[in-house]
């Protein structure tokens, strides 16, 4: 039996490559995402642990900032004096480092990355630890010198006695660059400004004598942890926060974490959908190759084999596939993982391909992942194959699967499908974003696997609807192969599932794109009222110098400023909430339409009140005139008031948690240092917007960073960070159609051979080659074109319900994308042409005697 498996897998070897290629994509994804993860991880580790001081002192910040507020937390630098006293500190230094810096050369062309990595500055303060060293040029010394980093120079051309204009948080000043300092280690993508710790504490941080930590290092023989101990016991254990070497590696590990993880669970994603799809494929393909091979099936039980020994070799084959599969899928992730290193290069994180990192776990899961899924996919055929009798040697057996009835399939479909419609419209039903989202994914699942397993009950009626004009177009070749994708409904079912998966994707999110894109349109259009918004391209805020210039402009009325700022909020019901507050300036209801359930502008922005949105205040027992304990950045705290609620459909809480916001005042005074992340601002009388829009964009032209937007530009801007989440969902869908267009090939490829007779007899008879060919390509189109007709049907029910859920977080608009739904249908029926190339080139190419003689 081993001797005779091994032969058939041989045999077939040409047959079951495209869904060794299944396998691959589906191990190469999973792989790749590994190695680079690991790599990225390890590198950004060593980085860390190499230039991590021994203990770190930082400033205690309770609160996680979600939106930036522009305030940095500080320290007195004189503290490094006191640490360097305590015993077994070998010295100790105050540091400055300063994030979100905008750099701009003479012609005012922005000097940093584009890719969303930071610009930083720091006080140049070298040691052994430091990650960059002083290359070309001198030490900055004075407030209008700067050390510049060499790969940030090299790509924007800067050169030593270049001048710069550096815009910080206190405002904008220029420099000289004195020196080109290089890397050490690897380069995360930021670019590093160094001035004289001077001028950092005074131009970065706005404040003379301050400092953003203390660095210190150990003396000979003092362990980091007995260090950390000492220095909190000088200091005060509740004061300031104290990391050792280790513990600040971790967390700076931990903040880019978020990062690395989006990498990773993106290319899980393409794994998943890749294994999904090649499930459908290697089941098609197995099923089709016992089909044909039923004789000699029944030959081997004729010979002796039982039930256990041919279904043991055709698992062994899928178990030689997957091998085969994950073998080349490791090394195809292999591959995979030095291309997106390279890709992190060209976008400035210099990763050494040479250190890639191919942990234990990742051979693991290749070859878990590539035998499992073949395995799986494979049982049911095998079991299928036990089941041939002996008989069947001696006859010419009917195809697998061809005439069998399809009631447990009707029944065990009918059961899932009900559970899946009962899942989502508990969705739709429900009152709380997180059961609804719960009930949503396991509707999701359940509808798939009811549509899969009832996928060949649709075969006949849909395809009869599908193919109803082929016979008037094409003749008696379109009403052949309108049989011929009637002929078996299993295969058929199966081949467009591979297809229907992704499509069933791309429109469920396409239509909750859609539907947040015009739910935002409709909350754009109902509360902002002001001509324009100025914001940070970045959504960063701005130094004062530029509300005040904005202020100055020619032609402006009334501006409004809005900063953020985190804060934690202890609710009645004993809840302790951390979330954004936005604080406004006064005059908000010119240039904001805000719905307020109880009380007004006047009262939300009072000094000692604020106003939330009235579903949080209901949810969490808050009434109008009642106070709450407020925790703001660096310990403040305060009791507010409780002026207004509002409705958050129409509430400027951009999205955060209880809406909440309050006066400028009030923020000021709790939380003092922030900066504007936006001005509102309306015209005066007698100005025309045009007029206004170009005032203000020569005004800010010296501030690249800061943009001028009306209210399309304001609706474009949240239909691009949308669209990034659809450009992925298409990603997914494109590697959907490439394997759900291997999955067509090899089902035709397999249809043809098993066919060879008759297509013989065919061509005996007059078929041409043309027609022939026309013949298949038209089968190949229905079986597309019903795989993203099953994929529109469930996809528009999942967005539907996706729309239900947002619809719980304000987002109540529905959309239907029409143009990307008749896209998604043209599109394939192309997938169904070029599927069918060749074979159709194949089948055509056949002589007709050998063809007619085959067995």
């Amino acid at each position: 039996m081993l001797k005779a498996t091994l032969r058939s897998f041989l045999a077939h070897k040409g047959r079951l490559l495209l869904s060794a290629l299944a396998v691959l994509l589906s191990v190469a994804f999973v792989t790749g995402s590994l190695i680079f993860s690991d790599t990225v991880s390890r590198t950004f580790d060593r980085l860390f642990a190499s230039t991590a001081a021994d203990v770190t002192v930082s400033p205690k910040e309770d609160l996680d900032e979600a939106v930036p507020s522009g305030r940095t937390a500080t320290l007195p630098a004189a503290l490094a004096e006191r640490v360097r006293r305590v015993d077994g500190v070998a010295a100790a230094r105050a540091d400055v480092k300063v994030n979100g810096l905008t750099v701009v050369d003479e012609e005012n062309e922005p000097v940093g990355p584009t890719t969303g990595a930071p610009t930083l500055g720091n006080a140049w303060a070298p040691n052994e630890r430091s990650p960059v060293k002083l290359t070309s040029g001198h030490a900055p010394r004075g407030p209008a010198q700067a050390l510049l980093d060499s790969e940030t120079a090299a790509r924007k051309n800067v050169r030593v006695g270049d001048t710069l204009t550096v815009i910080a948080p206190p405002g904008s000043f220029r420099v000289r660059v004195v020196g080109i300092v290089t890397f050490t280690t690897t380069n995360p993508g930021s670019a590093l400004l160094y001035f004289d710790t001077p001028t950092a504490q005074t131009k970065l941080l706005g404040r003379p004598g301050t400092a953003t930590g203390i660095s210190v290092d150990a003396a000979e023989g003092v362990g980091d942890d007995q260090l950390k101990q000492r220095v909190a016991g000088a200091l005060g254990v509740h004061t300031y926060d104290f990391r050792t070497a280790d513990e600040q590696a971790e967390s700076d590990v931990q903040q880019l974490g978020g990062f690395l993880d989006v990498i990773k669970y993106v290319m899980l994603g393409f794994a998943g959908i890749a294994v999904l799809v090649g499930v459908f494929l290697i089941v098609n393909t197995f099923s089709m190759l016992i089909a044909q091979r039923t004789r000699e099936l029944g030959l081997l039980r004729a010979l002796g084999a039982d039930r256990r020994q041919v279904r043991n070799s055709v698992l062994t084959e899928a178990l030689l596939l997957g091998l085969a599969g994950s073998t080349l899928g490791l090394a195809a992730g292999i591959g995979l993982a030095a291309g997106l290193i390279e890709l992190m290069g060209l976008l400035g994180m210099n990763i050494d391909a040479d250190e890639m990192e191919i942990g234990r776990v990742t051979p693991v899961a290749a070859y878990g992942v590539g035998l499992g899924v073949t395995f799986v996919a494979a049982y049911l055929p095998a079991r299928r194959a036990a089941g041939v009798s002996p008989m069947a040697a001696l006859s010419d057996a009917e195809v697998a699967g061809v005439g069998r009835p399809l009631r447990v399939r009707a029944v065990a479909g009918g059961i899932v499908g009900a559970a899946g419609a009962a899942a989502l419209a508990g969705c739709a039903a429900a009152g709380q974003t997180s059961s609804a989202a719960s009930l949503l994914g396991l509707g999701v699942v359940l509808t798939l696997i009811a549509t899969v397993i009832a996928g060949p009950l649709l075969v006949r009626p849909v395809i009869r609807v599908l193919g109803g004009a082929f016979p008037a177009l094409f003749g008696s070749v379109g009403r052949m192969s309108q049989r011929n994708a009637l002929r078996n409904p299993r295969r058929t079912g199966a081949t467009a599932a591979a297809l229907m998966v992704g499509i069933a994707l791309v429109v469920g999110m396409s239509v909750a794109s859609e539907s947040m894109t015009a739910s935002f349109d409709r909350q754009i259009d109902k509360t902002l009222g002001a001509d324009f918004v100025i914001q940070n391209s970045n959504f960063q805020p701005f130094p004062p110098e530029v509300t005040d210039k904005v202020r100055g402009t020619d032609g402006v009325g009334l501006v409004v400023r809005g900063r953020f700022t985190p804060v934690a909020v202890r609710l009645p019901d004993g809840d302790r909430v951390e979330t954004t507050a936005a604080g406004y300036g006064p005059r908000l209801d010119e240039v904001a339409n805000i719905t307020y359930t109880q009380g007004d502008s006047a009262a939300a922005l009072a000094s000692g009140h604020l106003a939330m949105d009235r579903d949080f205040a209901r949810d969490h027992g808050v009434r109008v005139g009642g106070t709450l304990p407020v925790e703001f950045p660096g310990g403040r705290s305060a009791e507010l008031t409780v002026g207004a609620l509002t409705d958050q459909d129409s509430a400027e809480g951009f999205g955060t948690q209880g809406g909440l916001f309050f006066g400028l005042g009030t923020l000021e005074r709790y939380a003092p240092g922030g900066q504007d992340s936006a001005l509102y601002v309306n015209a005066a009388g007698g100005t025309g917007d045009d007029d206004l829009r170009a005032h203000l964009e020569e005004t800010l032209d010296p501030y690249p960073q800061v943009q001028v937007r009306d209210l399309a530009d304001y609706k474009r801007l949240v239909q691009d960070q949308i669209a990034v989440l659809l450009y992925l969902v298409y990603a997914l869908l494109g590697l959907a159609i490439i394997i759900a267009v291997l999955g067509v090939v090899n089902t035709l490829a397999l249809s043809v051979v098993e066919r060879t007779r008759e297509i013989g007899l065919l061509r005996a008879i007059g078929l041409a080659r043309r027609q022939l060919r026309r013949m298949i390509r038209l089968e190949s189109v229905v079986i597309a074109v019903f795989g993203a007709v099953l994929g529109l049907v469930l996809g528009l029910v999942w967005g539907v319900c996706m729309q239900q859920v947002l619809a719980l977080q304000g987002m109540t608009a529905l959309a239907i994308p029409w143009l990307t739904i008749v896209l998604v249908v043209v599109g394939s029926a192309v997938v169904g042409v070029v599927a069918a190339l060749l074979p159709a080139l194949r089948a055509s190419r056949m002589n007709i005697l050998a063809a007619i003689a085959h067995e």
